[in-house]
């Protein structure tokens, strides 16, 4: 019997070995082959005590076993990072990882102090093909990672000023839903919420002296109101009559604050929430967890969460963070062990295991998990002040 074979045609030929190709493409990079050179390397970096590097801190294990590559975390205070950072700078010292504030990239930038993040991208051997830059809040990477248009760093350890509130105390005054507005919480709410004789404060604002009062405090009423500490020019602006107007209208609430208020700082305003002595702050996103751990917190299920309300200019709330970046002064070999990490921590793949662990990711493809909006209600509120304030 004579048999007949079918010559398959030169399109099904070319499809099948494309989709060979692709497959082959796709599985070509993994983390543990890209660190391989770099196993048994130790890189430094500095943490801060907040719940986002205490995230982290849980991560990295799972980093290391994959790769081989030690990460070596040093947890100091934030008001004195930026010191030891530049002075390891200066010196040489240990720092491989560097923690870049939002308001620390253009002096590290500006000094060389950082190398830009195109040195590891386009190396294949380095540059994991899932990296997706596109795939960060654009105002994340932008503010926190970018100086003049070069990208050094990926963000981090992400905050969007949110506005978090006693809903009890609120409806315990006769309110439903919190202040819309600066203008309602001053005349509406602040007067029912404060009982000086309890104990108890409709807001706590930290205020502390030095860079929590002017990147905090004062921006949190200045910015709604249309002013700012510099104009176009980059001279002062705080005469404006919008800063003014700004700066007047803090005043004007701090009766309705606890004594001492201008000694709070973050960890000052968000206990007094959590013990119940004040209805409402407004702070950075990353603190939920802790105004969530019934250690630390006894607000319970009275906890919610908004928006920062909205002044003359609209929705301007309190944007902060850092980046990692990666130090141009440390060897070949630690920057990229360095770069595998930054890669890694802040990648697609990882931001809901450090969402979960109590980290915020500036990742968007997470926060569109309905599952996730709604175990998290800082979700919905942050993801509004990134994209539209």
């Amino acid at each position: 019997m004579n048999k007949r074979f079918l010559r398959p045609k030169a399109s099904t030929l070319l499809l099948a070995t494309a989709s060979l190709f692709a497959a082959a493409n796709t599985y070509a990079w993994t983390l543990k082959e890209a660190a391989a050179p770099y196993s048994g390397t130790t890189i430094n970096a500095i943490f801060l005590d907040r719940p986002g590097y205490k995230a982290a801190a849980q991560l990295i294990p799972e980093f290391e076993k994959e790769t081989g590559i030690k990460v070596k975390f040093e947890t100091i205070p934030y008001e004195s990072t930026r010191e030891r950072e530049v002075l390891n700078f200066a010196s040489g010292g240990a720092q491989d990882v560097v923690l870049v504030d939002v308001v620390w990239i253009g002096e590290f930038a500006n000094n060389k102090w950082l190398a830009p993040i195109k040195k590891f991208t386009d190396d294949p051997k380095l540059a994991d093909p899932n990296l997706n830059l596109k795939g960060f809040f654009p105002i994340l990477l932008d503010s926190f990672g970018t100086w003049n248009k070069v990208t050094y760093g990926l963000p981090f350890d992400n905050y969007s000023g949110l506005m978090f509130y006693n809903k009890c105390m609120l409806k315990d005054a006769g309110f439903d839903t919190p202040p819309k507005t600066w203008d309602d919480l001053l005349n509406t709410y602040a007067p029912k919420l404060t009982h000086p004789d309890k104990n108890q404060y409709a807001f706590a604002l930290q205020s502390r002296r030095g860079e929590t009062q002017s990147a905090d405090s004062f921006m949190r009423v200045l910015w709604p109101n249309g002013g700012s500490l510099l104009d176009a020019k980059f001279k002062s602006n705080l005469l404006s009559p919008q800063s003014q107007a700004g700066l007047e209208y803090r005043q004007k609430l701090m009766k309705y604050m606890p004594p001492g208020i201008v000694d709070f700082d973050h960890a000052e305003a968000v206990n007094a929430l959590a013990q119940g002595r004040v209805a409402m702050i407004t702070e950075w996103s990353a603190f939920y967890p802790t105004l969530t751990d019934p250690s630390k917190s006894k607000i319970g299920n009275c906890l919610a969460i908004t928006t920062e309300p909205r002044g003359p200019a609209g929705l301007k709330p309190a944007l902060g963070g850092f980046s990692l970046a990666v130090n141009a002064k440390s060897n070949a070999k630690k920057q990229a062990a360095a770069w595998l990490f930054i890669q890694w921590i802040t990648s697609e793949q990882m931001a809901k295991p450090y969402l979960e662990a109590g980290g915020v990711p500036a990742r968007m493809a997470v926060y569109q998990d309905k599952a996730v909006q709604d175990k998290y209600p800082f979700v919905k509120p942050m993801v509004e002040s990134w994209q539209g304030g």
